[in-house]
């Protein structure tokens, strides 16, 4: 037994409880440029992703399952993992409607071994928002049941287009789920209906959850992870905004896919003088939006027309969505000698000065007191990242900020008026036809 936990390969949670976490002084003596180089480079571990254009199913429906029992009580995750996950929850539809905004999500709960529902799905982020707001006044309860809540969610997805994404994503804090009958079962009704589940866990790994993860996702093992901490709960949580990409052995929805159009309304916001009853949720309002199709009015965009089915949404929308198809390539981290060779004095975007670049003697570099500081793993030592399509040095928190937010290159776009810059978007413009 011990040859066998010795060779076993440690978990990602596992080898971070036992991680050197002892910081060594620079030569000068300082510590503060050892500490802002491992800021960067944690910063530059959540930018560095894979920017191959993938299809991707932008148009999602997502079930949030949470964890309402009495594990949820614990305070290993200040103030407790109950109000952790609920402030993170909030933060979590924010975005998750800002990165997929032609997308629904719904929300259950566990408590007292059966499922809740916490909200209907729905694409207008307030009302998640509200519902998950009320569940402060909640006492974590009983005990979780992955079956009971895995059916509710299956039975939310069942009306959902094909044309769109099933997913289901549970935050599980208890070490136990208690079900009335075989979870294997629902684990191939899920299969069956091309549910993919990702789970995060707040304690330790479940042999189930990796196997529930592993069947709905045809094997790939990268949909279970285990939070460290409060900062690696919440990029887990925030990495599922991201759409999942459309894979290749799924030869079912290639063939149903093959071809296809989706057809969509395009509404325009309407105000009338007299309140009328919304299609939507039967309420009196005077604002709204009339489907394009059958003239209904429904309150929020985007929605689909509870008389005709119509997808509607707004131009804005689509555009939106747009870099999940064409992710900002990352950009490369940038030496000395290539720092001297361009120049950079400042950050292109913000104008930040960047740490003097050293002087070259007979040779050598005569390194300043900065460039003897040791540097984190990930982070550049000139402390400046190059977009290599325009070739402009940019700080760390442009990186993030362009990453993360606009999508776009600041560099690329001064730059897209230019003559000679026409050819190129041409040919993006041409590649884009489908």
């Amino acid at each position: 037994m011990a040859s066998r936990s010795k060779g076993r390969e440690q978990a990602r949670w596992e080898a971070a409880a036992t991680s050197n976490w002892e910081l060594h002084e620079g030569a000068d003596g300082d510590i503060e440029g050892v500490l802002g180089g491992i800021e960067e480079a944690g910063k530059r571990k959540r930018l560095l992703k894979d920017t191959t254009p993938l299809q991707r199913g932008i148009i999602r429906h997502t079930i949030l399952i949470l964890d309402l029992s009495t594990a949820m009580s614990e305070k290993d995750l200040r103030p407790t993992r109950l109000l952790l996950t609920i402030n993170y929850t909030i933060g979590f539809v924010r975005e998750f409607f800002e990165q997929n905004p032609i997308s629904q999500l719904g929300i259950l709960g566990m408590r007292d071994g059966i499922a809740i529902r916490i909200s209907d799905m729905s694409g207008n982020p307030n009302d998640h928002i509200n519902a998950v707001k009320a569940l402060r006044a909640i006492e974590p309860k009983g005990n979780p049941s992955l079956q009971n809540a895995l059916d509710m969610a299956r039975a939310a997805l069942y009306h959902t287009p094909s044309h769109g994404t099933r997913e289901v994503v549970i935050v599980l804090g208890a070490l136990l789920t208690s079900d009335p009958g075989d979870i294997h079962d629902t684990i191939k009704a899920c299969i069956k209906a091309r549910i993919r589940v990702s789970i995060i866990g707040l304690a330790a790994q479940m042999h189930i959850c990796a196997e529930i993860c592993r069947k709905t996702n045809a094997g790939d093992e990268n949909c279970y992870h285990v939070a460290i901490d409060e900062v690696d709960y919440r990029e887990l949580l925030m990495s599922i905004t991201t759409p999942p990409v459309v894979r290749s052995t799924d030869t079912e929805a290639q063939r149903r896919n093959q071809a296809a159009l989706l057809m969509m309304g395009f509404p325009s916001r309407i105000v009338e003088e007299n309140a009328t009853l919304c299609a939507c949720h039967g309420n009196l309002t005077r604002g709204g939006y009339l489907c394009s199709r059958c003239k209904a009015k429904v309150c929020n965009l985007p929605a689909t027309c509870p008389t005709c089915d119509l997808t509607l949404i707004l131009s804005t929308h689509l555009a939106r969505s747009y870099h999940h198809l064409f992710p900002l390539r990352n950009w490369a981290e940038v030496s000395w000698s290539r720092a001297r060779e361009r120049g950079s004095t400042q950050c292109y975007g913000c104008l930040t000065p960047f740490p003097r670049i050293p002087a070259t003697q007979q040779g050598h570099d005569e390194e300043p007191t900065a460039a003897r500081r040791p540097r984190a793993e990930g982070a550049s030592e000139s402390s400046r990242y190059e977009c290599e399509t325009c070739q402009n040095h940019f700080c760390i928190d442009c990186d993030v900020f362009c990453h993360e937010t606009v999508h776009n290159c600041p560099g690329c776009q001064s730059r897209a008026h230019l003559p000679s810059m026409e050819g190129r978007q041409k040919e993006i413009d041409g590649s884009m036809h489908i």
